[in-house]
């Protein structure tokens, strides 16, 4: 990519030369001395490097640690140094900040107060969502919790809502970095505007990688230090960031991040939508793409037990060749699928309605946290007799994998808790699960039960979820 244009707390600037790997965060601290934002973890787990992004879909908090240059593209970035006004006015969550006493060491203040802003400014007033991936050691979070409620009714400050106004008058939003039009594109990074370009480049670069979300890929150069030239990044390609209603399926494009696909599905699956709200943080949700969870491939991903539940169909390209196969099919063995070289994943589908699709979480923190066991089920009911069902699950064996034999035993009865019982004695005829840090084998295959005892009280009305408390 031989040029990168965005803007930096309100001034355009310009790149050229840097690799496509170079973080924001290196670049912000090591380049333009802006120290404001910390480096903590270095994966996108800590939140102590949050930056507010601008660009056409509106505002969101990302995490500067693992967000490539050519990432920024067409947009605007605001640094903690860019919160506070042009001349020096705090910001209303500053402010607050200070008056809740809601910072004691500071290393992830500036953080939380970029997150805190970014919610401000879209008028988010679930704080403990929008904050779930800011760790702090010092405060317990409730002087920050405060903070973001007496923030909350102040009005947006003029320098922050300049933002997109600004940008798209400035900056073409989206479009190529000068040089990458036509042609063969220059190493090492290509920005496909279309899935033909990419198409077309990914079958001559088969041994290439390519960037969405980098939410995982990021890690790759962080922390293993990997030169992954060539790359290709896909977040200028709107077919691909599109959920398109098809009356009776809904096609979600690869490049639908899990914040978009979250709003979109939440209505018709309130119980994928609380999956959704659990997966990693807001920073990952607005970066993380379910094209990447798929094709990541790992055992434990949150995405593909509910859409192997939904019965989803993955659509798969390779040039100018097409085709789609059950998303369950397409893991084959553990970080092994059904991809050829060239090909990637272009959308998946999935049925518009499922109102008996459950998702059950289990992991050893209620945020940020990754699945010991995702457990996700989808009965067809008539009459209260089971007459089709799909049931997965994440993290019982190498690869998301339905439970074929727990389903069988289901079909034909009624969708009770017996019934339930019944058929979880057939669980371990279905997985072998592995001992890990997260949960014993044992103890995998027992919640794994469990769930499908819950998912029977489930339908039957009974409250099931854990954090509904009664007297």
């Amino acid at each position: 990519m031989t040029e990168i244009a965005f803007l930096l707390n309100g001034t355009p600037v310009s790149l050229a030369g840097h690799s496509p790997t170079m973080t924001l965060l290196d670049w912000l601290r090591d380049t333009r001395g802006l120290t404001g934002t910390k480096e903590g973890c270095r994966e996108g787990d800590c939140g102590a490097c949050t930056v507010m992004v601008t660009d056409a879909q509106g505002s969101r908090a990302l995490n500067a640690c693992i967000l490539f240059l050519p990432q920024l593209h067409g947009k605007a970035v605001r640094s903690i140094e860019g919160i506070s006004g042009p001349k020096g006015e705090a910001h209303p969550v500053q402010q607050a900040m200070i008056d809740h006493h809601a910072s004691q060491c500071g290393f992830c203040t500036p953080g939380f107060v970029v997150s805190m802003a970014t919610a401000h400014l879209n008028g988010a007033t679930d704080h403990d969502d929008q904050l779930a991936g800011n760790l702090c050691r010092c405060t317990g979070y409730a002087p920050i919790i405060r903070a973001a409620l007496a923030a909350q009714s102040a009005p947006v400050p003029d320098w922050i809502k300049t933002d997109r106004d600004f940008l798209l008058a400035q900056i073409p939003s989206g479009g190529q970095a000068a040089g990458l039009r036509g042609g063969e594109p220059p190493q090492p990074g290509f920005r496909p505007e279309t899935t033909q370009d990419l198409a077309d480049w990914y079958l001559a670069h088969p041994d290439a990688t390519l960037i969405a979300g980098a939410t995982d890929v990021g890690l790759w150069v962080t922390k293993q230090m990997r030169d992954l030239s060539p790359v290709a990044f896909l977040s200028a390609i709107p077919e691909m960031q599109q959920i398109d209603d098809q009356g009776c399926t809904l096609r979600i494009g690869a490049g639908v991040t899990i914040a978009a696909l979250r709003r979109a599905l939440a209505p018709r699956f309130p119980s994928l939508g609380e999956l959704l709200r659990r997966y990693a943080s807001e920073q990952i949700r607005n970066a993380a793409t379910i094209g990447g969870n798929i094709a990541n491939g790992s055992p434990i991903g949150d995405g593909p037990p509910a859409l192997i539940a939904l019965g989803a169909r993955l659509h798969l390209r390779r040039g100018d060749v097409l085709r789609d196969l059950p998303l369950e099919d397409f893991f084959l063995d553990y970080r092994k699928q059904d991809r050829q070289p060239g090909e990637f994943v272009e959308a998946v589908t999935i049925p518009a309605q499922a109102p008996h699709l459950r998702c059950y979480k289990l992991s050893k923190r209620f945020d940020q946290d990754i699945s010991a066991v995702c457990g996700c089920f989808n009965v067809t009911l008539d009459g209260g007799t089971v007459t089709a069902a799909r049931i997965a699950f994440g993290g019982m064996a190498g690869t998301p994998r339905r439970a074929a034999r727990v389903e069988a035993a289901l079909i034909g009865k009624p969708m009770t808790p017996d019934t339930a019982a019944a058929a979880a004695a057939r669980m371990a005829e279905d997985f072998a699960p592995l001992s890990d840090m997260r949960a014993s084998a044992g103890y995998r295959l027992k919640t794994a039960q469990n769930m499908l005892t819950r998912y029977a009280h489930d339908l039957n009305g009974t409250p099931v979820s854990v954090l509904e408390v009664r007297a």
